[in-house]
């Protein structure tokens, strides 16, 4: 285990309200977006209750490393955990008694799921007409590839991400990350705040959102479709380059390190070459605009490679640095804890963690100067605020113990 980073260390504060203080929310998803989508909401006050089955709890848990939940840890912050069976009839009806207290319920089981478990949107919002359901699947609750399952790889692949990724003479290459999974949880926090809106400013009712993962993935691709209708063309991959500026690479240093540079704009392009040692292509009929540059882009950013591999990362930064080139040494996390920007902006902080005493972790993302995000609580366990939430709706000790005995609910301070 490495030691510990040079991060601003941050304390877990449950007094912190934060602007979303008021509004609860059901969680029912499981594994990555759902719970992209309810840290957005948790970071900035809301009340999020993981709905977990008792005896597993999310898969996501299971996604860690060296025996610690470091994916759960991570995006699990600042919400509660109850441990409810919904397979059994009565764990769904003590649901709905929760979804009475509720603003927002995520689920993302498969389409038509919820309606089988008696928990349509129809019966949900009978019982609260104000309640916003985010619907989460791969391929949205209508259409021929409904049923498929809504796996991020499948999404990647399917949305046009994976054909534009990569090199042209290898194949496709799908992102490293559930990449699918946090565009969509974004999106979804977004619609969601879009619904409260509806209901809370404008009187609104509660509504459905049909939030899935290929319509995300497919809207940051950019005129994609346009350009076949234009061109009759489909884009190449391109690697590191840029069918759209030169130069635009990602280059090797001497002492084995990697730059990345983009010049995008004429003037910068220009300022590349002049601080490369290359004036003399800046009137080049080849290298002349944009237009120009892209369609010999392997000349282009060769010329820059060759000039970058014989210096060192911080010989090459600190050149474009003093010329006011846009580029940047491309880090891994090692290089972030030694970074005095991250270190002094807080991009990563660390909070105190009982498994491996500090742990860093992405800050609260956006910045609000009034009514910022705040940490109360770590990631909690499965079903840890079961009896604080059943008792809140009327469910005794008693009535739990039961429960809890025939596996309808489980965790709690209650647990033997």
């Amino acid at each position: 285990m490495a030691e510990p980073g040079p991060f601003p260390k941050q304390e877990f504060d449950p007094s912190k309200a934060g602007p979303l203080d008021g509004v609860r929310v059901l969680d029912l998803s499981r594994v990555v977006v759902g719970n992209m989508l309810t840290l957005q909401l948790a970071d900035f006050g809301a009340d999020v209750i993981k709905i977990e089955d008792p005896a597993k709890g999310d898969p996501l848990r299971s996604w860690g490393n060296d025996g610690v939940e470091t994916t759960w840890k991570e995006y699990s912050r600042n919400k509660r955990s109850v441990g409810l069976n919904l397979r059994d009839e009565r764990a769904r009806q003590l649901l709905l008694r929760l979804v009475s207290t509720a603003h927002v319920l995520i689920e993302n089981f498969r389409p038509g799921r919820l309606e089988e478990m008696g928990l349509s949107p129809d019966t949900l919002h009978k019982q609260n007409p104000g309640l916003v359901i985010v619907r989460i699947s791969g391929f949205g609750q209508t259409g021929p590839y409904r049923e498929r399952p809504g796996f991020g790889t499948l999404i990647e692949a399917l949305s046009g991400f994976a054909a534009r990724n990569g090199f042209a003479d290898r194949e496709p290459v799908l992102p490293p990350l559930a990449l699918a999974d946090m565009v969509s949880g974004l999106t979804g926090a977004f619609a969601t705040m879009v619904a409260l809106r509806e209901v809370e400013a404008k009187g609104g009712k509660g509504q459905v959102i049909d939030l899935a993962l290929l319509d995300a993935m497919h809207a940051i691709m950019g005129p994609e479709s346009m350009i076949l209708q234009l061109t009759d063309t489909v884009k190449e991959r391109s690697g590191n380059a840029s069918s759209t500026a030169a130069p635009r690479d990602v280059y090797r240093t001497k002492d084995g390190s990697y730059i990345a540079l983009s010049a995008s704009i004429q003037t910068m392009a220009e300022r590349v070459f002049r601080a490369i040692g290359r004036e003399d292509v800046i009137d080049d009929p080849r290298y002349r605009t944009n237009q120009d540059r892209v369609r010999h882009k392997d000349e282009v950013n060769g010329l820059v490679a060759e000039w970058v591999a014989e210096r060192t990362r911080d010989d090459v930064m600190k050149i474009f640095e003093r010329e006011e080139i846009t580029a940047s040494p491309i880090y891994d996390p090692r290089d972030m804890t030694r970074d005095p920007h991250f270190i002094d902006r807080g991009v990563i902080v660390e909070l105190p963690d009982d498994d491996i005493g500090s742990a860093p972790m992405h800050n609260i993302v956006p910045r609000l100067s009034e009514t910022p995000g705040g940490f109360r609580r770590p990631a909690p366990g499965i079903g840890a605020d079961t009896d604080d939430l059943l008792e809140e709706i009327g469910v005794d000790q008693t009535e739990r113990a039961a429960l809890r005995s025939a596996g309808i609910i489980g965790g709690g301070s209650e647990r033997k």
